[in-house]
């Protein structure tokens, strides 16, 4: 699946990781180009800057080749135009747009081009589920075509895991840490990053169950 993200705020980049992760076809556009700097060697994402609302960048993102395109912006306008463009313009299947305020939720339907309005606060599997048709969930998300498990876990002051670095945790096979959420902000994580209490990871694993993957590091 052929997956464009505007918007690479902690939403747009954790779903790029968990659907790149799932090996799909994924690129990330934002404008800001000190947030992508930041983002620089994310595996398996292309980053591409620029404004998503400007028709030549999505040209040049692969719009028209898309199968999802997901507005998923801190700027309900900004949702909307992209939203129209790529439904209207570049005739993408499903648009699915993050509605940052809920009073502008009547404005998110397909007059605007988007099959698919989700709510600032709808969790993040929710919103994946959501934007992609995917509908077999498995701990947190299994894509079905891919044969893929997303599961959630958090180190507490009590894991043993805290304090140490992600590379000396025994992962489980077919098992990788997708994203580390720290303080609000998704960390591409690398073996020597040490992980502290407080730290949300994802894991994407062809193979765990939830229980092995908590077992690593509870």
């Amino acid at each position: 699946m052929k997956v464009l993200i505007a918007g690479a705020g902690r939403l747009g980049t954790q779903i790029a990781q968990v659907l790149s992760a799932a090996r799909n076809d994924v690129t990330l556009v934002e404008r800001d180009e000190d947030r992508l700097a930041e983002l620089d060697g994310m595996a398996q994402v292309r980053l591409l800057a620029g404004d998503a609302s400007e028709p030549g960048l999505l040209a040049r993102a692969g719009t028209r080749t898309a199968d999802v395109l997901i507005a998923a912006t801190g700027r309900d306008e900004d949702n909307l135009v992209i939203g129209l463009l790529a439904k209207r313009r570049f005739g993408v299947a499903r648009v699915a747009a993050r509605v940052n305020d809920a009073e502008n939720t009547w404005l998110f339907d397909l007059r605007w081009g988007v099959d698919v309005a989700v709510p600032a606060a709808t969790p993040l599997v929710s919103l994946i589920e959501e934007a992609t048709g995917a509908t077999d969930t498995v701990a947190l998300l299994r894509l079905s075509k891919a044969g893929v498990a997303v599961i959630e876990t958090a180190i507490t002051a009590e894991s043993r895991a805290a304090g140490r670095a992600l590379g000396e945790i025994d992962l489980p096979a077919g098992t990788v840490v997708a994203t580390v959420v720290r303080e609000g902000r998704p960390t591409v994580p690398g073996p020597e990053m040490e992980l502290r209490p407080g730290d949300e990871l994802l894991l994407v694993s062809h193979e765990a169950t939830e229980q092995e993957i908590h077992a690593a590091f509870q």
